[in-house]
């Protein structure tokens, strides 16, 4: 990497650190008043746990080649022990990149749990779900983006068109979010309580950060200031302009309404569309692989209703089906004068590989990691917990004090009232 190539990869990286704050946003706003401050921390805790695992061992697991296998890197790296060397000038070239390239990545890696936690909100204890984040990228993420990214990963060799994380963040994280959500079970009046989002505006500021993130994930990944990074930062835009249409256009004319929560759905919709496939694709193919996420991803979101189980912030309707649909979408409209690949039916049975291995691996291997920990030291909060609220249960904290409005204590979305004031209203 060259100097400029580091400064941008660095700037990406941290626009992509953002993105998980602004997935707590968005998620955050999405839930009962009751449980927002735990839905804030389940995604802002990855930041912690993933930047230690990263440095002991996760960085060498993903991107560190082996002779024996294609499956995970060794352990050379651990620690990041003989990744820095100086020269005359201070760090060396290698070094640099490897360290810039190491921090661009770290970000993906903390990012794709916490897309997780939307599918299990309002009902897990926290204990568990830093200790399920801890097992879940060691065992989940790090293969899987060896695979897909590591030179060495069988994905990678089969020549899978994954150019920002369509397979290993967002189809990994959607099938591990069900299995996750199969495990834990419903919330407790799933589908006989209205559980509306608590704050619409904060869900808008959380879409508008992730959108504002996806570019530094998106254009980043050319890991260069160069014409590949252009023309994914124009597809990145494109293709969420037109999913959110698309999931508006759908919305009204099954529900009859334009809803604020549809349009910032359908932007994330777009956006995860697109990672796998912006950078070779041309923008009229960008527009086409919008807005058929955006229609899509908003009728896969009601399959929780008809299928029967409970994916609180529907992340598998949007991050995996989105996922499926731009990975496999670029099989047939990679075009070949666009950083020289072209689709058809061949690389459509590599995206098939690579979407549907990914899919089932995460799901497995979730299931497997979430009933262990259920039937050890439990995974699922208490009813009494859940129905009172999780803020108060882990964190002893609420987002908000209705103490101090001066209106009594009024519940508010299930918030039960405090104790030692009396229930009433103002006249």
């Amino acid at each position: 990497m060259e100097a400029a190539d580091i400064a941008f990869v660095v700037i990406c990286a941290a626009l992509v650190m953002l993105m998980t704050p602004g997935l707590a946003f968005f998620y955050g706003g999405m839930v009962r008043v009751k449980s927002a401050l735990n839905m804030l921390m389940m995604s802002f805790i990855s930041l912690g746990i993933v930047s230690v695992l990263w440095v002991l061992y996760g960085f060498s697991l993903t991107f560190s080649s082996t002779s024996d296998n294609n499956l995970i890197g060794n352990l050379d790296f651990i620690g990041f022990q003989d990744v820095i060397t100086l020269d005359a000038e201070g760090i060396d070239a290698t070094s640099s990149a490897t360290l810039t390239f190491a921090l661009f990545q770290l970000m993906f890696a903390i990012i794709t749990p916490a897309l997780m936690s939307g599918a299990l909100a309002d009902r897990v204890k926290f204990s568990s779900w830093a200790l399920f984040i801890t097992l879940w990228v060691t065992v989940v993420y790090f293969p899987v983006a060896h695979w897909v990214w590591a030179s060495d990963g069988w994905l990678f060799e089969q020549e899978v068109i994954d150019f920002a994380g369509g397979t290993a963040v967002h189809i990994n994280a959607g099938a591990g979010a069900l299995a996750a959500a199969l495990v834990i079970g419903k919330r407790v009046g799933f589908k006989k309580e209205p559980m509306r989002p608590h704050n619409l505006p904060m869900v808008l500021l959380g879409a508008a950060l992730l959108w504002f993130g996806w570019f530094g994930f998106n254009a980043g990944s050319a890991l260069s200031p160069n014409g590949t990074a252009a023309l994914m930062a124009l597809n990145t835009q494109l293709a969420t302009a037109a999913a959110i249409l698309g999931w508006l256009i759908y919305e009204r004319i099954r529900h009859g309404a334009f809803t604020t929560l549809g349009a910032a759905s359908g932007a994330i919709a777009g956006l995860v569309a697109i990672t796998p496939s912006g950078a070779h694709v041309n923008p009229v193919s960008a527009l086409l692989i919008g807005v058929v996420a955006g229609a899509v991803c908003a009728w896969a979101v009601s399959l929780k209703y008809k299928l029967g189980y409970d994916d609180s912030l529907d992340v598998v309707g949007v991050h995996l089906v989105g996922g499926l649909i731009g990975t496999l979408l670029v099989g047939f409209l990679a075009t070949d004068s666009v950083n020289g690949i072209a689709g058809g039916f061949e690389q459509f049975g590599k995206q098939a590989l690579g979407a549907f291995s990914v899919m089932g691996y995460s799901f497995v291997v979730t299931y497997i990691l979430a009933q262990l920990i259920q039937r050890t030291i439990g995974f699922r909060s208490t009813e009494e917990e859940e129905v009172a609220g999780l803020d108060l249960a882990y964190h002893a904290e609420t987002g908000y004090d209705f103490t101090q409005t001066g209106t009594g204590s009024v519940p508010v979305n299930g918030v039960p009232a405090p104790a030692g004031l009396e229930k009433k209203v103002d006249a």
